[in-house]
């Protein structure tokens, strides 16, 4: 039986816990990647840093007149080449536009979306701008829609034979990974609605997969396999917490270490999570409910990811 530990099985079989587990690997693969590629691994993880968070509010500040200025569009370049393959004309020809025609293009693909390929076609008109350079400026512009072409990425998944830069490749890849995000956010249906109906306002701490995040969980597992595998040791078991669906027995164990003889808990259900995340987030949480809910093993990192596994493990029985 294959393992969530081989790339190709993680993205087509992995859960959402699992890709949240997988996803807040990130930083330590970054670095491991940046050692292993420059002698100033700092240099990288700061580029990533202005990628991944103020560039997106930048051009998100932008309203609806958002763009990239010159100035962003080199650093993007020098982002995307420390990060993966490094070729030193294209960073000659990024320069070589001017800012009257860097604003204009990229002004005129943002209005685009989310029709990639309308706005691939715009940022074409940009020197040095090809179709994995042209995925990095969607990504920033809309991360919900354009998931970044890493060759790492294109490597891991299954139905993708070979790289190819073109925009046609490039939309096959995004419609794979927006299939990997709805399996993942299907998984999630169920707990968004008990949270809303226990208690609307939790809604807004969800976490929805996007395609960006996807790839980003994705490149994660790929660059660990490679350079850590340990890391992946790790990987939450997809394994149901539960025994015939609703009894768990857990040995406990005393002060000095010995094993007290197994207790049967209570049946674990969907409202019981819910209730206590909700609780958790008005600040009133049962500290014995969220006991028995941690002895129960639903629990690997926190309250939100114990429940996803919950229910991606539960939803055929609760749903019918």
């Amino acid at each position: 039986m294959a393992s969530v530990k081989d790339t190709a099985t993680f993205f087509t079989k992995g859960t959402s816990s699992q890709f949240e587990h997988v996803l807040r690997l990130y930083p330590e693969a970054l670095r491991l990647k940046a050692e292993r590629k420059t002698k100033k691994p700092e240099e990288l993880i700061k580029l990533d840093n202005w990628f991944q968070n103020d560039l997106p509010k930048k051009i998100k500040s932008r309203g609806k007149d958002a763009h990239l200025v010159h100035e962003e569009l080199v650093q993007l370049m020098k982002w995307k080449q420390a990060r993966g393959k490094f070729y030193p004309q294209l960073s000659y020809l990024v320069k070589v536009n001017t800012p009257r025609a860097v604003i204009t293009e990229t002004r005129r693909a943002f209005r685009k979306l989310p029709n990639l390929e309308q706005a691939i076609t715009a940022l074409s008109n940009l020197k040095g701008v090809g179709t994995t350079m042209a995925s990095a400026l969607l990504t920033a512009a809309a991360p919900e829609a354009a998931p970044f072409m890493a060759d790492e990425c294109l490597m891991a998944i299954p139905e993708i034979e070979g790289i190819d830069y073109t925009t046609k490749e490039y939309l096959n890849f995004v419609q794979l990974i927006q299939n990997a995000a709805d399996r993942l956010n299907k998984e999630c249906k169920m707990l968004v609605l008990l949270c809303y109906l226990m208690y609307n306002s939790i809604l807004a701490g969800t976490n929805f997969w996007n395609p960006h995040q996807v790839e980003l969980a994705l490149w994660t597992h790929y660059v660990a396999a490679e350079l850590k595998p340990a890391l992946l040791d790790t990987i939450p078991n997809s394994a149901s917490p539960t025994e015939n669906g609703n009894v768990i027995h857990h040995p406990l164990e005393t002060k000095n270490g010995d094993k007290r003889e197994e207790i049967q808990e209570a049946p674990i259900t969907p409202f019981l999570i819910i209730w206590t995340i909700t609780d958790k987030r008005m600040n009133r949480l049962d500290h014995s409910l969220t006991g028995k809910i941690r002895l129960a093993g639903i629990l690997t990192q926190d309250l939100r990811v114990g429940a996803l596994a919950w229910v991606a493990n539960h939803s055929a029985t609760v749903t019918g």
